[in-house]
């Protein structure tokens, strides 16, 4: 029996990406609505209740009206926004990061899918700090570049639209200047550090693509580890997670530049612990397509643990 599915909001840039990833499945019954009734608030209830999941593709005032409209206490929603991340009553879908996660995740109704920038933060970080190799105490700082997609149609007309003022040949631009991004309080929420880091975003002219970096003294680390212990700490944290995969030394040493691009068009994240034991400094990045497993792929892989099927169905590792 197939799983009715409505994305609400499927005509945005994260539904869309959903759609191109269950478009051949015969385990999925979608559930549409045609241009003239998207936006009739009766017929978008109807397809809520109809479904057995629901994906919020919507900003986040949306989103919270769009679930206050859910009378059916048998539908499962996904929340693409950043209303309800740091939300009580709901489970964080970052699948990996904790041990029992996707146990929570098979048997959960109400679901937050995880921002782009948190997914590449969270995976560097949060196994150090559950372990006690970070002190929770720790100052933090999070650099991080983007393709455009990311900032959603607005930012993709800004960069691909002349009569939005777009076509621009600006190859990168630094944001968030008010250290206020959206995306913090879900960082410090599920990393476990006492403070928020200081997260400091950029956008580059590349559609797709995500590159997440967190600097470190290795001595400001408990029991002053090596980039061997790193590694090996996040490779024990993951083992069995399809979608991310602990770059191992062969694999990092050597290594000059990573391409924003290089995850793009896939739904993994790549982990890379690079390392100068003589200046004792390390720096933990993150490679992930922002569109992948930064938005549309995590959701997919979501709808798949809640409805009981093999996570990384649809998607491409």
């Amino acid at each position: 029996m197939s799983v009715r599915l409505f994305i609400d909001g499927a005509a945005g840039t994260t539904g869309l990406e959903i759609r191109e990833r269950i478009s051949e499945r015969r385990d999925l019954a979608l559930v549409t609505l045609d241009d003239a009734r998207r936006k009739d608030p009766a017929a978008r209830a109807e397809a809520l209740n109809q479904a057995d999941v629901v994906i919020l593709c919507l900003p986040d005032d949306a989103a919270i009206e769009a679930v206050g409209l859910i009378e059916s206490n048998s539908v499962k929603v996904i929340d693409a926004s950043t209303a309800h991340r740091t939300a009580s009553g709901w489970t964080y879908g970052f699948a990996e990061l904790e041990a029992g996660r996707r146990a929570e995740l098979a048997t959960a109704t109400r679901v937050s899918n995880p921002g782009c920038y948190p997914t590449g933060f969270l995976a560097l970080v949060r196994p150090l700090i559950r372990e006690g190799l970070m002190p929770a105490s720790l100052p933090v700082s999070v650099d991080a570049a983007s393709g455009y997609s990311g900032g959603g149609k607005a930012m993709i007309a800004s960069f691909e639209d002349p009569a939005a003022g777009g076509a621009t040949a600006t190859a990168y631009r630094a944001y968030g200047l008010g250290l206020a991004h959206k995306h913090v309080p879900e960082m410090h929420a599920h990393s476990g550090l006492d403070q928020a880091p200081v997260f400091t975003p950029s956008v580059v002219r590349t559609y797709r693509g995500m590159i997440v970096g967190v600097s470190l003294s290795l001595d400001s680390l408990t029991g002053a580890p090596d980039a061997a212990r790193l590694r090996e700490l996040l490779a024990d944290s993951y083992v069995g997670a399809p979608l991310i995969r602990v770059m191992d030394a062969a694999a990092t040493t050597g290594v000059a530049s990573l391409d924003i691009e290089r995850c793009a068009g896939t739904d993994r994240m790549e982990l890379f612990v690079f390392a100068n034991e003589r200046s004792r400094q390390a720096r933990l990045v993150a490679v992930l397509d922002n569109l992948g497993k930064g938005a549309g792929g995590a959701a997919v892989q979501n709808l798949n643990l809640m409805a009981g099927m093999d996570e990384v169905t649809g998607l491409v590792v």
